[in-house]
């Protein structure tokens, strides 16, 4: 797997037939609840788009190699997996709508 890819294996769910959402999180972090609650709405009404959310005290490993910094931080992948974009703090949903159309087109580039 290229460091820049992540897959099922990894995320633990399916990706995103267009886009995945990958939230790092903390127990203690309220950013990080309001940043779910974004996430999670453009999941839920964008078609083809996975949210995961991973606990970064439980994924070091794979904190380090991403060197996700704070929480929260959202990686966006494209549909293979590939990190498109990445952010750190609470998204806005239009925000959160580009990046994945964003990470959509880049299936046919």
């Amino acid at each position: 797997m290229d460091d820049d890819r992540l897959d099922a294996g990894v995320l633990g769910v399916p990706l995103g037939a267009r886009a995945t959402l990958v939230q790092f999180s903390t127990a203690f972090c309220a950013p990080c609840r309001a940043t779910r609650h974004v996430l999670r709405a453009v999941a839920a009404t964008e078609p083809g788009v996975a949210h995961v959310e991973l606990d970064a005290e439980s994924h070091l490993e794979l904190v380090r190699r991403l060197d996700v910094r704070s929480t929260p931080t959202v990686l966006v992948l494209a549909a293979d997996g590939r990190v498109v974009t990445r952010a750190s703090g609470v998204p806005r949903r239009p925000q959160v709508v580009a990046a994945v159309d964003r990470a959509a087109d880049t299936r046919s580039a």
